[in-house]
This record gives structure tokens, C-alpha cells and sequence, in this order.
């Protein structure tokens, strides 16, 4: 009886084995390895990838647009301005010549205009003209009453004809000081205006300068070191 045990355990071992090493997958597939990669259609070609890998890569952000550059921005500045009068001066005759000569490249026709400099001589405290000699002598009695006795009447041909001079200075800060003085007496019609006079100097008015010409009346002027560009009204 005990051998007959004996060999039903040595079968069932030997049965057990057969089936753990695929000897019956023929007959009963396993599924376990390396029966089932066999049945698998191109299991050659089959690749383990690490989980890390499988992953898609995050996308990269998108650059910022770049920001204009400092000389961009001033090429656009230059591009879209265009100075409406610019006046440079006061030259002498001879600088005044050399300027001329060398602007006249640019052909700036009308656009370039040449007058002399007119410089200020003094600075006269004044009454406007009145209607006509009657009312200029009215307005002197009017002063005489208020302490006022150092002025005259203007009687030339002048625009201030029928006004009254009260005071010529030289410095404008002297006239203004002395017109403080007459509104404390109690003038109140009393101004200040400019007597000039016309000197050998000149200035050049230019006009209408887009950028591509101001920069090239700009090399022109650097030649005159003691001449500065400045903005004005065209006349």
C-alpha cells in the first residue's frame, strides 16, 4: 500500500514539474514564460521603456517677443519727426559764408532763409501812443500829478508816436525796477519795451527739416562750434 503512494507522488511530482517547464503547453498553454512570448506576432521587436520616458515632454514656453532696442526706437522717433523751423546763428560775415557754401548742398531752396540779427540796445520804460498830441499831453498832466517830471512826449514818426518816454535803461532788470517804482506812485499804464538795432551779425532760418536732413544739417553746424541750432516761429 505504501508503494503504491509512494508512486502516485512520484507521478504527480514528475507531472508537476513537466507542466512548470511548458513540456504540455502543446497541449495546455501555461501562459507563463517563455511560451507566451513565443506566441506573441513580433515579440523580437518589443522595446521596455522606463515609465519616465513614456511621459511626454512638458512644451517648451514660448520666448517673449524681444523688446525694441534703444537705437529702434530712435530710428522710428527720427523717422516720424520733422522739425517745422530751426534757426541757427549769429555768425560773423566770413562764418556766414562758409555756412552758406556748405548748406547750399542740401538744396533746401525757400526752405533755408538768411537775415541779419537784430540785437537789443536798451530797454525803455514807455506810456503807449495815445490818440493824438492832445490826449499825449493830457496823459504827461496826469503824470505831473501823480510826482512824475522826468519823461517826454514822443513826437517823431515812429510806431510809438503820441506815447511817452518815461525812461531808457540799458540792463532790462534796471527797467523793471523802475517800473515797480512808478506803479507804487500809482502809473499803472507804464510798460517796458525793447529798443533794438540792427548789427552786422546774421542767422539762417531753416524749414520744414525731416530727420534725414536735420542730421545732416546737424554735421554741417558742427563745424561752428560756437553756433547753436535752435526752435522758432517761421516768419
Amino acid at each position: 500500500m505504501l508503494k503504491f503512494f509512494f508512486w502516485i507522488l512520484l507521478l504527480a511530482n514528475a507531472g508537476l514539474f513537466a507542466y512548470q517547464r511548458g513540456y504540455f503547453d502543446v497541449m495546455l498553454p501555461s501562459g507563463r514564460e517563455p511560451a507566451r512570448i513565443s506566441q506573441q506576432l513580433n515579440a523580437d521587436k518589443i522595446k521596455l521603456v522606463p515609465a519616465s520616458a513614456a511621459q511626454p515632454a512638458p512644451a517648451s514656453p514660448t520666448p517673449p517677443a524681444a523688446a525694441p532696442t534703444e537705437a529702434q526706437v530712435s530710428a522710428v522717433e527720427k523717422k516720424e519727426e520733422t522739425l517745422a523751423c530751426a534757426e541757427i546763428g549769429n555768425f560773423n560775415i566770413e562764418d556766414a559764408k562758409r555756412f552758406r557754401d556748405q548748406i547750399a548742398a542740401l538744396s533746401l531752396g525757400d526752405r533755408l532763409v538768411q537775415h541779419p540779427v537784430r540785437e537789443v540796445a536798451s530797454h525803455m520804460v514807455y506810456i503807449p501812443p495815445q490818440a493824438d498830441k492832445e490826449a499825449a499831453e493830457k496823459k504827461a498832466g496826469e503824470l505831473r500829478r501823480l510826482g512824475v517830471e522826468d519823461f517826454y512826449i514822443i513826437q517823431d514818426n515812429s510806431s510809438l508816436r503820441w506815447g511817452i518816454s518815461l525812461g531808457v535803461f540799458k540792463q532790462e532788470e534796471a527797467a523793471r525796477a523802475f517800473l515797480v517804482s512808478l506803479n507804487q506812485k500809482g502809473v499803472r499804464s507804464a510798460r517796458i519795451g525793447e529798443r533794438s538795432v540792427t548789427s552786422s551779425l546774421v542767422a539762417f532760418q531753416l524749414r520744414g527739416l525731416d530727420a534725414a536732413t536735420k542730421s545732416a544739417v546737424d554735421k554741417i553746424s558742427a563745424g561752428f562750434p560756437k553756433q547753436e541750432m535752435r526752435r522758432c516761429e517761421p516768419a
